[in-house]
């Protein structure tokens, strides 16, 4: 049985392409992007490691040199293991594939958590729900007010899973607004009864197949901070949560109205805030406004531009006077002088436009 202070092992899976997030994960898998300074993996890392786990697998497949290289290079003062799946496997065969890498005994928790969710769970709280309710998993379930595009999680007054329900596409489909956060306890025999070397979803195949078996499914609810990372737009709102406090995580170099990394430089007449994150080289212009945005090292942002809600990639350049508003900038992508990009614009790496004669007004409060 787990008890306070026990060893508790941990599996993240990190091995997803990022497709919506495109550009910025062609160079860099999602979870290694830069999310309030640092990668958004070590945001995770470290709030499991300050809740007693003290080792950590990573289910890599996408790009898993980067996480290696990573890895070797840092201490974050928990063991860390790469499993890297040859093929992705979906989520529960990525639980399995990581089976090996284990050295929990059977009746063990083993805390599972998804690669791009930024959260305020209490992981002491679920692990020791989950072995005081003597659960073959529990999952975090997290309210949302509209739960259309997530599948539901329903549970009777004991916390007791009742079902796995599909996207709901009627109101009266609507049966709860709890939905699977993303962060769960396994037993660790569970893991082992997963199939082993094909795709297994854990949401479609395991977790219904638990509850059809008889198995203790628990759900805790937690309505803290929850945010899913995958599209650009949340990726800059949970950057800009980490910075200005609004979100939990003991990664986060400095909080405030901005973060500046070393070597960034920002002109005495920029203004910079909103929780943007400025990287490590990168250069924000005189008169520049940048506001609520991600901005990648070594980036330059020229003189009046107006940067908002936006992510500006490794060594891209924004020209003067540019208006850019909800747009991604791919890595080296050259942004001429006075072009306008607005919600849903995405720049491939290395791309260049040409500067255009159009001028803005001087409103860019």
């Amino acid at each position: 049985m787990w008890h306070a202070g026990a060893m508790t092992e941990a599996v993240l899976l990190v091995g997803g392409q990022g497709t919506r997030l495109r550009p910025l994960t062609i160079n860099t898998p999602k979870p290694m992007l830069p999310v309030a300074g640092v990668p958004f993996t070590v945001h995770q890392i470290t709030r499991a490691r300050d809740a007693g786990v003290t080792r950590i697998v990573l289910g890599t497949s996408y790009k898993a040199e980067v996480f290696r290289e990573f890895i070797d290079g840092s201490d974050l003062g928990i063991e860390i293991v790469i499993a890297t799946e040859d093929e992705p496997l979906g989520t529960g065969g990525a639980i399995r594939h990581a089976l090996p890498y284990l050295q929990s005994g059977p009746d063990d928790p083993v805390l599972i958590f998804n690669g791009d969710v930024l959260s305020g769970v209490d992981i002491t709280g679920l692990v020791d729900h989950h072995a005081r309710t003597g659960s073959d998993v529990t999952l975090y379930l997290t309210p949302v007010e509209d739960p259309r595009a997530y599948g539901l999680v329903p549970t009777d007054q004991h916390g007791r899973v009742t079902a796995f329900l599909e996207k709901p596409t009627h109101p009266h489909e609507i049966v709860t607004n709890n939905i699977n956060a993303g962060c769960y306890v396994f037993r660790r025999s569970v893991i082992d009864a997963i199939p082993h070397g094909r795709v297994v979803s854990v949401e479609r195949e395991t977790f219904p197949g638990l509850l059809a078996s008889g198995a203790l499914v628990s759900g805790v609810v937690d309505s803290g901070y929850w945010l899913d990372l995958g599209t650009p737009l949340s990726f800059v709102q949970g950057s800009r949560d980490l910075v200005l406090g609004h979100a939990p995580s003991p990664a986060v170099p400095s909080r405030g109205d901005f973060l500046a990394l070393d070597g960034a430089s920002i002109a005495a007449s920029a203004q910079v805030h909103g929780g943007t994150s400025v990287g490590r080289g990168a250069v924000i212009g005189e008169g520049a406004v940048v506001n609520g945005s991600v901005i990648f090292d070594g980036a330059r942002i020229d003189a009046g531009a107006l940067v908002r809600n936006s992510i500006v990639g490794v060594d891209a350049q924004v020209g003067a006077d540019c208006v850019l508003d909800g747009a991604v900038i791919g890595d080296g992508a050259v942004i001429g002088a006075g072009n306008e990009l607005l919600t849903g614009v995405r720049i491939w790496p290395g791309s260049q436009l040409a500067a255009t004669t159009i001028r803005f007004s001087s409103d860019r409060s």
